[in-house]
């Protein structure tokens, strides 16, 4: 039986993109192949915030004990090695006994799965299809990967989600990095790979941003993506690794999706949860 690395699992409402409000579990795998240190700092600037945590990272015990960051990646415990020592390696079986311990009912029913991370295709694809394929899942009925668009799907994996639901039933959600986040262009937009995705299921692109002269890296990359023949939504999304970064950010970005005819995604878990992890 296959074993993921996990960082997170926990039961929330999802509060991005296409599935914004709806009762979740998400999977949170870990490891990643950006780090995204660009976010929320001046242009050319990379957060030093994670790496001073980082220095004492054996001192934290669990994920709860870790401080929220306010520039950087918001998720940097899921694939830092300085934390890797709060991720179990858990088995399917383990894995699928905690998801139905968290859903209300014990079973499946309006809730849907979030595989993400990190980077969730990265290491883990040949464990999905153990996970969905195990008997106590076979009611979960929507699925979503959060992948930043790098990750080719293994065969495998591709043959298996083709014959496991209909196309609307399995979604990508493709956030690529703008240079903002501190990633290389040419190493983040890889739009055929996103195209790939699109021929199995419900894909859109979701950027996350925090100034308007990002807006014109946006539309270069919407371009790139067309080219390739993708044909989502394209959604904007306001950085927010905590509530006062959130606020400074969400109806600027807001107005700024509408200008453009595109779609605006809140993170609902941030001024519901304060963005705590396990939401």
């Amino acid at each position: 039986m296959s074993k993921i690395k996990v960082s997170e699992l926990f039961y929330s409402i999802q509060g991005e993109g296409r599935y914004m409000g709806v009762p979740s579990i998400f999977l949170r795998t870990f490891g990643c192949n950006f780090s995204c240190g660009g976010f929320g700092m001046p242009k050319g600037e990379l957060s030093a915030e994670r790496l001073k945590i980082a220095a004492n990272g054996k001192t934290y015990a669990t994920y709860r004990d870790l401080p929220l960051v306010s520039t950087g990646c918001d998720s940097y415990a899921s694939w830092d090695p300085a934390f890797k020592h709060l991720s179990p390696v858990l088995s399917i079986d383990t894995i699928v006994n905690t998801i139905m311990g968290l859903l209300p009912h014990g079973m499946w029913r309006e809730e849907h799965l979030v595989i993400t991370g990190g980077e969730p295709l990265l290491g883990w694809q040949r464990a999905y299809k153990d996970l969905l394929s195990h008997e106590m899942m076979y009611d979960l009925a929507e699925l979503t990967f959060e992948t930043n668009g790098t990750q080719s799907l293994h065969e495998d994996l591709y043959d298996y989600l083709c014959n496991w639901a209909t196309p609307d039933n399995i979604t990508f959600s493709v956030s690529p990095k703008l240079s903002e986040s501190g990633e290389k262009w040419s190493e983040a937009v890889i739009p055929d790979i996103v195209v790939e995705y699109q021929s199995i299921g419900y894909t859109y692109l979701k950027f996350v941003i925090s100034r308007e002269e990002s807006l014109e890296e946006v539309e270069q990359a919407v371009s790139e993506y067309v080219k390739a023949g993708f044909g989502g939504p394209v959604y904007l999304m306001p950085v927010g690794g905590t509530e006062e970064v959130y606020s400074l950010n969400n109806r600027k970005v807001a107005e700024m999706a509408m200008k453009r005819g595109w779609r605006y995604s809140d993170r609902l878990q941030v001024p519901l949860f304060k963005n705590e992890w396990g939401t």
